[in-house]
């Protein structure tokens, strides 16, 4: 019927700009056959998180997943002005968890200084988000621990790790 009457096209595409149309429904699963018979956006209706969907008997999201650089967009290798999509998320009650952190140098933002730690710090500390969705769960787990207000920061701890990885190290310089 959509097509009969001259609605198609993907979102902006030329079709869709002569008349547009979205497709919504609180149903996934509706969505998903529905992408099949045309290329029309489509919007996933979101209850109060308690409601459960009308097809699959689950709670709705409690959080979104965005790709990093569209909370903060970036030119030139450098952050750009934050949106304000972590604060509205967070007045939806929805939680952020952006993608993807990486420890290689080609994946940090000259911001960070190469350092992934720096990275997690500004995300966490600064932006407030809710998690991380990282390729290198050492470097973040070790974030958290040297972040956590249980770990363990007097000067006999880091003289111990400082003694460790120095014992650590010249095994490498022995033949």
């Amino acid at each position: 019927m959509l097509k009969k009457y001259g609605y198609k096209g993907s979102y902006l595409s030329k079709d869709w700009l002569k008349q547009h149309a979205f497709i919504q429904s609180f149903a996934p699963t509706s969505l998903i056959f529905v992408s099949n018979q045309t290329d029309l956006p489509k919007i996933l209706l979101i209850d109060d998180i308690t409601v459960p969907t009308q097809d699959t008997n689950q709670d709705y999201v409690v959080g979104i997943g965005p790709w990093k650089d569209t909370i903060i967009p970036v030119v030139n290798n450098y952050l750009q002005t934050p949106t304000d999509l972590v604060a509205r998320a967070h007045a939806s009650n929805l939680q952020v968890h952006p993608y993807t952190f990486r420890d290689e140098n080609v994946f940090l933002h000259f911001d960070f200084h190469q350092d992934p730690y720096n990275e997690y710090e500004y995300w966490v500390n600064k932006m407030g988000v809710d998690g991380l969705f990282t390729d290198f769960t050492g470097s973040l787990h070790q974030f958290q621990e040297w972040n956590s207000p249980f770990s363990c920061k007097d000067d006999d701890a880091a003289s111990t790790l400082l003694h460790e990885i120095a014992r650590l190290i010249s095994k490498y310089g022995k033949k």
